[in-house]
């Protein structure tokens, strides 16, 4: 009965959370209309996710959600030193091919989400196979270490956190 009423248990709980945060204030009314779209939403879309990712919850989480924070502020510096202070011929912008080690979709999603969500990066396109990512990055030196960095800061954490 459980597990028909909440498929997507962490899906149920990061709806509520976004619904509560969204409305902009702490209500009773708001709480009770985040539960019920949290348990609808799962429900509906249960069928489309016949093997729904298995998480390892924990703080592994926290520590990640405060990486990337960090990320997107110390990387909105830089973007900003180098959009007021480099003319566009000494930006040095390339194409880094990340291979995965990452399968599970939602982890690949969320490897991309987080490289797009820091200014400077961007995920473009991942392979047909799902094994490689492709990404854009506004100005870096050194393509290997941008992609080493990417594969130990974000993937290696991201292995942990999708089983």
């Amino acid at each position: 009965m459980m597990k028909r009423l909440l498929p997507h248990p962490a899906l149920t709980v990061t709806l509520i959370l976004v619904w509560v945060l969204l409305s902009n204030e702490l209500s009773v009314g708001g709480v009770v209309l985040g539960v019920i779209v949290g348990v609808v939403i799962p429900i509906i879309t249960g069928p489309f996710w016949p093997d729904r990712p298995r998480l390892s919850f924990g703080p592994s989480h926290g520590f990640y959600i405060l990486l990337v924070l960090w990320d997107i502020v110390t990387a909105s510096i830089q973007v900003a030193g180098v959009v007021l202070f480099r003319r566009n011929k000494d930006i040095r912008s390339h194409w880094l091919v990340v291979p995965l080690e990452l399968t599970s979709p939602e982890a690949i999603t969320t490897l991309a989400g987080t490289i797009s969500m820091t200014p400077g990066t961007v995920s473009c396109d991942v392979s047909s196979c799902g094994r490689v990512l492709l990404v854009h990055a506004l100005d870096t030196g050194d393509p290997e270490g941008e992609v080493a960095r990417i594969k130990s800061r974000y993937e290696a954490r991201l292995m942990r956190i999708f089983l």
